[in-house]
């Protein structure tokens, strides 16, 4: 028999935060104070899932030009974004609807934790911003290159934090590097839908499709058989 869950991991972008056009603003606000041309939000979104540094990168290809250093210019512009998004971190996005309801259920019946490429005072101040910092025993953020998911680093990390195996946690994210960095780490998977992210290979072995939100609760009470009934 399978290790019951015992703790929750969820991504942040796409996947608590409807942070899209939020990212965009701030990823803006940094181009054009270098001077560089803006992205719509439907741009933007397509570039989200990998990181602040990876977003930068992203924008620089997508943007003409001629005579700069590209490191130069890719320190200053994700410094101005981490300012811009520091500065108003409201303005990030709302939570999906039906996000806080089940994050209040599901802290009643195990610890959850945030694993994200977001470096960690990014996503701190997100989640608090969106008013969902409370329901978390810990924040994860991707520091280092080498934590980036598919990294398994910060899933490692979040469940030696716990006290648990990778095996009993349960990771839940929008994209692709979320489900390779559960594998990796040895921990089941739900991919939900609403996010960001795309499926680029069918589910399989220890993944579970969800839809919408309370989907989570259901999902949860299956893998807890012997919880009593979560609200």
């Amino acid at each position: 028999m399978k290790p019951r869950i015992q703790a929750i991991a969820f991504d942040l972008d796409g996947t608590l935060v409807d942070s899209a056009a939020g990212v965009a603003l701030a990823l803006n606000a940094a181009l054009m104070n270098a001077g560089l041309m803006a992205f719509d939000a439907a741009t933007v979104r397509g570039w989200i899932g990998d990181g602040p540094d990876a977003l930068v990168q992203r924008a620089l290809r997508a943007s003409a030009l001629d005579d700069v250093n590209p490191a130069t210019l890719a320190w200053r512009l994700r410094r101005d974004f981490d300012e811009a998004t520091l500065q108003d971190p409201s303005a990030q996005g709302l939570p999906y609807p039906g996000i806080a309801a089940v994050l209040r259920a599901l802290a009643d019946a195990c610890p959850l934790v945030v694993v994200t490429n977001k470096p960690t005072p990014l996503a701190r101040a997100v989640l608090e911003g969106a008013g969902l910092l409370a329901y978390f025993a810990a924040v994860h953020g991707a520091d280092t290159l080498a934590q980036r998911k598919p990294s398994p680093l910060l899933i490692e990390q979040a469940a030696q934090r716990l006290g648990l195996p990778t095996t009993e946690l349960l990771m839940v994210g929008d994209g692709p590097a979320d489900l390779r960095a559960a594998r990796a780490a040895g921990s089941r998977a739900a991919w939900v839908s609403w996010g960001y992210g795309e499926l680029t290979a069918p589910l399989g072995g220890d993944v579970w499709r969800v839809d919408a939100p309370r989907d989570l609760i259901e999902l949860i009470a299956r893998l807890q058989p012997d919880t009593a009934s979560i609200p």
